[in-house]
């Protein structure tokens, strides 16, 4: 959800041809806006430039980040001259960080030292099936554009157990959520911990790891910072957003109507056929679960309905304060803080994501999304050493949000 807004139609283009794409000497800047029009001025330099684009951009807190290209750095400070809006550089190397989260001698065992590739996850995934034959079940929730298999597993180790299900990896830029989606995984099965024992095994979970298998493979193969679909659409372009494609306020705002934007809602509603067929999928297994966890990268915000609209949900007060008790949980282990809320009040207007549709349509009294680590010290390219403490907060925080849950129906 986090947003790239706007790698541009240059560099797309140019996607197609090279091998790998390079960011060396690509700097990210933190900026701090404090009027309506210099955010104006900003948004409407990176629209027409082919060296700007944003990874982050808020319009609750006016805060940016912004990637420069190295022949833009110039015309950026000009620009900052004029509009005199603070900032600072908060990533000297875009590039430097790729080749940190990207080494050169990854072993194609799966392990949490290292971000793995589609392949590998797909081969942990049907290993741990193997492992564990009565408990673990793989899924074939969708397919791709490129022929790819959306592959998820079902964790039951009970018949008839209440139903969670983790969406992941739907952004492919956002490494750290899958990893996180992964290591979820393995805690349910293998931890000793008493209350990780007590939630695995009283829960069905589903969980697909990557939900745009197309757009993450490029990433590890062409472009580190994709982040929509692989779909051509002519002119140079591929590719809508999936977190702006479901059929739920579909492009009410929040949304672009051109191809090559990052936050392109495609054609129609369910274009994509990612989203299409896990929509068909989730909507075989609507009354297996209560609870719906969205996982992305980055910004350490824990959010519920509505994107599309600042309007509050039926059950906002409830949201909030197992939000709150999770986000709590989550701040001990390392005091990492996030910040609760709806997705429209935290961070933007976000129309057509997959927490509105599952709220919109099912009516689901569980649903979050959360923006995982961090604040914007590496965003998208996150060290690897911390996929491990990203997970086991995560996993404190999903324990105290589903027992929050229980005791809040309890009382009802």
């Amino acid at each position: 959800m986090t947003i790239l807004w706007s790698i541009i139609l240059c560099e797309i283009v140019g996607l197609v041809v090279s091998k790998q794409v390079t960011f060396e000497n690509h700097k990210v800047f933190k900026i701090t806006m404090t009027t309506s029009m210099e955010t104006e001025l900003l948004n409407r330099l990176t629209k027409i430039s082919d060296g700007f684009s944003f990874w982050r951009a808020s319009s609750v807190s006016k805060q940016v980040e912004l990637m420069v290209a190295p022949h833009k750095l110039p015309e950026f400070y000009e620009m900052m001259a004029q509009i005199q809006a603070p900032y600072e550089v908060c990533i000297e190397n875009v590039q430097t960080l790729i080749n940190r989260t990207t080494p050169a001698n990854v072993s194609m065992e799966f392990d949490f030292k290292n971000y793995h590739p589609l392949d590998t996850i797909y081969k942990n995934l049907h290993d741990l099936t193997k492992q564990y034959p009565n408990i673990v079940q793989t899924i074939v929730g969708g397919k791709t554009y490129e022929g790819r298999l959306i592959i998820g597993v079902k964790v039951s180790f009970k018949a008839n157990n209440p139903g969670v299900f983790i969406e992941s990896g739907i952004h492919a830029s956002e490494w750290i959520a899958p990893a996180t989606a992964m290591y979820i995984f393995h805690q349910l099965l293998t931890s000793n911990n008493t209350e990780v024992r007590a939630l695995a095994e009283s829960h069905d979970w589903y969980i697909f790891p990557v939900f745009n298998p197309d757009g993450y493979e490029y990433t590890h193969t062409t472009n580190r910072l994709w982040r929509k679909t692989r779909k051509p659409y002519g002119s140079g372009c591929y590719g809508s957003d999936p977190n702006r494609n479901w059929g739920y306020k579909w492009n009410t705002g929040g949304s672009n109507n051109h191809p090559c934007s990052e936050i392109y809602a495609g054609p129609a509603a369910f274009s994509e056929i990612e989203i299409k067929s896990m929509s068909e999928y989730i909507n075989s297994i609507s009354d297996k679960f209560y609870a719906y966890i969205g996982l992305h990268g980055y910004s350490q915000l824990l959010m519920f309905p509505y994107g599309y609209t600042t309007d509050r949900v039926d059950n906002y007060d409830n949201m909030y304060d197992i939000g709150m008790k999770a986000i709590t949980a989550l701040a001990k282990r390392y005091g990492t803080n996030y910040t609760v809320g709806s997705i429209a009040e935290t961070i933007y207007v976000a129309s057509g994501n997959s927490n509105d549709w599952i709220k919109g349509v099912y009516n689901k009294s569980i649903v979050y999304v959360y923006e995982l680590r961090d604040k914007g010290q590496y965003g998208f390219l996150l060290p690897p050493e911390q996929i491990i403490p990203t997970g086991e907060e995560t996993l404190d925080s999903i324990i105290a949000m589903l027992k929050e849950a229980k005791t809040l129906k309890e009382r009802l």
